[in-house]
């Protein structure tokens, strides 16, 4: 069984689309492990703020069939695929980590912007401080601690249904 760690984005009406993909994830993977709710400026365009998040989750699945999943859930909420990678989203699934595979394809694991995005690296490091990225070689605790924090981000009050 391997631990995933999957990245959740969305800033087009973005409580009801997280809400909607943790459902799917919850479908696909069983129960999921939640990062809090931070809140942050559109990187790379401008436009209105994400919400993002960080979910662990369980599988048997290999990396392929995860990501086939995660492109079809954000199809079904609403993502055209093809999409510029810097414009609204209303939902966003990366896998961020699968177990410590370090993979070029059919994904490059682990995702690079856990080193380079706060709203990557803060609700990682939040849900797995002592974990080590098995590149680097430092916690996601000792990363977000050196990380120098150029982007805006601010973590939001948020309970999510009880069925997630």
């Amino acid at each position: 069984m391997a631990t995933i760690y999957i990245s959740l984005g969305s800033n087009i009406d973005p409580l009801a689309h997280l809400t909607a993909g943790l459902q799917h994830l919850t479908r696909h993977f069983g129960p999921l492990t939640l990062s809090s709710l931070y809140e942050s400026e559109a990187v790379g365009f401008n436009g209105s703020n994400f919400l993002n998040m960080v979910a662990a989750a369980q599988t048997v699945l290999p990396v392929a069939e995860v990501v086939r999943i995660f492109k079809q859930i954000e199809l079904d909420n609403g993502r055209f695929p093809g999409a510029k990678k810097f414009a609204p989203r209303t939902l966003d699934l990366d896998l961020l980590l699968y177990d410590d595979l370090v993979c070029d394809t059919p994904v490059v694991l682990p995702r690079a912007e856990i080193m380079h995005n706060a709203f990557v690296l803060w609700p990682l490091a939040e849900l797995a401080p002592k974990l080590v990225h098995p590149v680097c070689k430092l916690s996601y605790r000792e990363l977000w601690q050196a990380y120098d924090k150029p982007q805006k981000l601010w973590p939001i009050a948020h309970s999510w249904p009880a069925f997630l």
